[in-house]
C-alpha cells in the first residue's frame, strides 16, 4: 500500500472518529440502487439534521473499535456489503421513518422486487398496436384495439409483494407510464448507544400503532373509571356515572328529589294507568 493511500485512510479514520464522538446514533444503509443525483439531493434536503458518510466498512470498524464501542460485531453482521453510513441525534426509529418518507417512485428494471401490488388499470393506454399486444397477453392482460389504441379490459394484478419483476413487465409499466419501484435510502441497521436495531424492528406501521395506542388509551379509561380512580380525565366520567347511578338507585327506591321527582310521577301515573287498565278488563271478563 503507498504512503497516499495510507495517509487517505487515516484521514478517513479520524474523521469517522470525530462523527462517532459526536452523534449518538450510526445508520448503514445499502448504496445498492440508489442515483448519486439522489444521493446529493437527499443530502441537501435533510442538512442540519443528519449527515451522510461513504465509508468502507473496515475503516468503520477500526474507528468503533479504536473508542472501544460495544457490539460492534453484532452491528457490522447485520450490515454487510457496501454501505452509507448516517449519523444522527436522535430517536433511530425516526431515522428510519425519515429515509422512507424520503425514497420517491421510479420505473422498475428487470430483477427489482415488488414492494406493493402492481395492478394495470381497465382503460385506454394510450398505446398503438404492436409487440407490446404479445408482453399484455403473457402477462394475463385481456386487451382490444378500439380507436387505434391497446385499451385493457378489466383491472389486472400483474404482481404481488415480494414478486421479481420480469423483463416484460419492466418494459410494460414503463410504456404506461407506471412507476412502481422505490428509489431511496433502504436501511440495513443503526447502532444506538451500543444497541444493534436490524432493519425488521425498524418498519414500523405507524397507522397500526396509533389504532392500537388509542385502543390501548380507551380500555386504560374504561378501567379507571370503573375503578373510580380519579385523574385529569377520568374524574368528569366518574361523577357522570356517580350521578346516572345514584339517580337510578333514586327512582328504583321512589325517593324524591328535585331531580327525580318529575320521573318518579309520570312512572307513577303510568303504572296507575296500567293497573286501572288491567282492573276494567278484570270487570268487563
Amino acid at each position: 500500500m503507498s504512503r497516499r493511500a495510507r495517509e487517505r485512510k487515516a484521514r478517513i479514520v479520524e474523521e469517522a472518529l470525530r462523527l462517532l464522538k459526536e452523534y449518538e446514533v450510526i445508520g448503514a444503509a445499502d448504496l445498492h440502487k440508489i442515483e448519486s443525483r439522489m444521493l446529493q439531493d437527499l443530502r441537501k434536503k435533510l442538512r442540519g439534521k443528519m449527515i451522510f458518510k461513504v465509508i468502507k466498512n473496515t475503516l468503520m470498524r477500526r474507528a468503533m473499535e479504536k473508542l472501544e464501542m460495544p457490539n460492534i460485531e453484532e452491528f457490522f453482521n447485520a450490515i454487510k456489503g457496501q454501505n452509507i453510513f448516517i449519523f444522527y441525534n436522535g430517536n433511530p426509529f425516526e431515522l428510519a421513518m425519515t429515509l422512507s418518507r424520503n425514497k420517491v417512485k421510479v420505473f422498475a428494471k428487470p430483477g427489482d422486487i415488488a414492494s406493493e401490488e402492481i395492478v394495470i388499470p381497465a382503460g385506454n393506454t394510450g398505446l398503438s398496436p404492436g409487440p407490446i399486444l404479445s408482453q399484455l397477453a403473457s402477462l394475463g392482460v385481456r386487451t382490444r384495439i378500439e380507436s387505434g389504441s391497446i385499451w385493457v379490459a378489466k383491472d389486472t394484478v400483474v404482481a404481488k409483494p415480494g414478486d421479481v419483476i420480469s423483463r416484460d413487465l419492466a418494459e410494460v409499466l414503463n410504456r404506461l407510464g407506471m412507476r412502481v419501484a422505490e428509489m431511496g435510502l433502504e436501511i440495513k441497521a443503526v447502532y444506538d448507544h451500543g444497541r444493534v436495531i436490524p432493519k425488521e424492528e425498524l418498519q414500523i406501521d405507524v397507522e397500526a400503532y396509533r389504532e392500537e395506542l388509542m385502543k390501548a388509551y380507551s380500555d386504560a379509561l374504561r378501567v379507571a373509571v370503573e375503578a373510580a380512580y380519579p385523574t385529569a380525565e377520568t374524574l368528569p366520567l366518574i361523577l357522570s356515572k356517580a350521578y346516572l347511578d345514584a339517580r337510578k338507585v333514586a327512582l328504583e327506591a321512589a325517593y324524591p328529589t328535585p331531580e327525580t321527582l318529575s320521573e318518579l310521577l309520570s312512572l307513577a301515573e303510568m303504572r296507575a294507568q296500567t293497573l286501572r287498565r288491567l282492573v276494567e278488563e278484570h270487570i268487563s271478563s
